[in-house]
């Protein structure tokens, strides 16, 4: 069962965006046109098929400049619709129709990474192999966008830089080896802070593995040295592929045996799902 987002991680996030839309002086075209007491009765509608994410962004907009609102979620996060309503709203008009971008912006976006992740889900179905995200995200969106990747079935990388330890290449080279930056890193963490390590080729996978990190990150592998990996590595740590992943190479990818397959697109190129607001 997916677990909601707390409303407490949601609320800055559409406060700071219905501040960006409404400026210096609110929505001027709906006060020039719209008489202040009147009501107004909507519905949030999906344009085409896909995984909905994003409903409390809708809700807390509204409710933010119409405390009065009421908003009914037709479906829930997480469910594959087809186009057709996703949730009925009433509220003052003025309110409802100053928030109507925010929440459909917030909503378009998390349905269009939920949907891009389903995609990929499906695509490994029966490998065993499962689908995560990375960092790749958009700035202030993080929590949101990677809720929106469960709610399609994927699951979460790390969160952030202080939540487990990934030596990078760049990391690899500072430190003069995959081999030294690991054994750093564990006389450095904590009891319960994973460390995952990055290498390039097999050579240097042999080298991670010669000190046993947590997981092992295959950059950029081919399909054969993936399944080499998998052989000499498969049962002593985690493998995750990753790097030159899309729709039509994942299935292949998972084919390998790896375990996880990190994909950056899921959040850095998903295309929002097309939602409107029908009065």
């Amino acid at each position: 069962m997916l677990e909601p987002l707390a409303d407490s991680l949601i609320e800055p996030v559409v406060r700071a965006a219905l501040a960006e839309d409404l400026g210096r002086a609110g929505d001027i075209t709906s006060a020039a046109t719209i008489d202040g007491g009147a009501q107004l009765v909507a519905t949030f509608a999906s344009r085409k098929s896909g995984v909905i994410a994003g409903l409390a962004c809708a809700r807390i907009a509204v409710l933010a400049l119409d405390p009065g609102a009421t908003f009914e979620a037709v479906g829930r996060d997480g469910e594959q619709r087809q186009a057709g309503p996703i949730a009925r709203v009433a509220a003052n008009a003025r309110a409802l129709l100053a928030a109507e971008r925010t929440a459909l912006n917030l909503m378009g976006r998390l349905s269009g990474v939920a949907s891009l992740t389903r995609a990929y889900v499906e695509a490994v179905a029966g490998t065993g192999a499962v689908i995560t995200d990375t960092r790749k995200t958009t700035p202030g969106l993080r929590a949101l966008e990677k809720y929106a990747v469960r709610c399609g079935g994927g699951v979460n990388h790390r969160f952030g830089l202080d939540d487990a330890i990934l030596i990078k290449d760049n990391h690899v080279a500072a430190a003069g080896g995959v081999g030294a930056a690991i054994r750093r890193a564990k006389a450095a963490a904590g009891h319960l802070v994973k460390i995952e390590a990055e290498v390039d080729g097999l050579d240097q996978l042999d080298e991670a593995l010669a000190e046993r990190p947590d997981v092992v990150m295959l950059d950029n592998f081919s399909l054969d040295d993936l399944r080499a990996a998998v052989a000499r590595a498969k049962g002593k740590v985690v493998l995750e592929a990753s790097g030159g992943v899309n729709l039509e190479t994942v299935r292949p990818i998972a084919e390998t045996g790896v375990d996880v397959i990190s994909v950056g697109a899921l959040t850095h190129s998903a295309p929002a799902l097309d939602i409107g607001l029908d009065a």
